[in-house]
């Protein structure tokens, strides 16, 4: 999977398309991500306890991978990700700038 936690990335498509946000939680199963502040959507709660009132919570939603581009740390632009090898382990490069991220 080419998107990590902690990773800035951008939304290309949905209702909160062009914001930039950061990574969450991702589950490669699904191939879904969970982005920070973004694509929220309310979640009815019930009361649990006595007296206490219901409520409208808004929580974010996933989104497919596939309509998130990575942001650069180094050009800070939206970019594929590519990836190579090095002695002893495979990192993920910037396919604009060529750095390694």
């Amino acid at each position: 999977m080419k998107i990590r936690k902690n990773d800035n990335v951008k939304i290309l498509s949905g209702k909160d398309r062009g914001k930039i946000g950061k990574v969450m939680r991702v589950s490669p199963k699904s191939n879904k991500a969970i982005v920070e502040g973004l694509n929220l959507v309310k979640k009815h709660t019930r009361p649990r306890k006595q007296g206490e009132k219901g409520q409208r919570v808004t929580v974010p939603a996933s989104i497919d991978i596939s309509n998130l581009a990575l942001v650069c740390p180094k050009c800070s632009k939206p970019t594929r990700v590519g990836s190579k090898l090095g002695e002893n382990n495979k990192f993920r490069i910037c396919k604009k700038c060529g750095s390694e991220i």
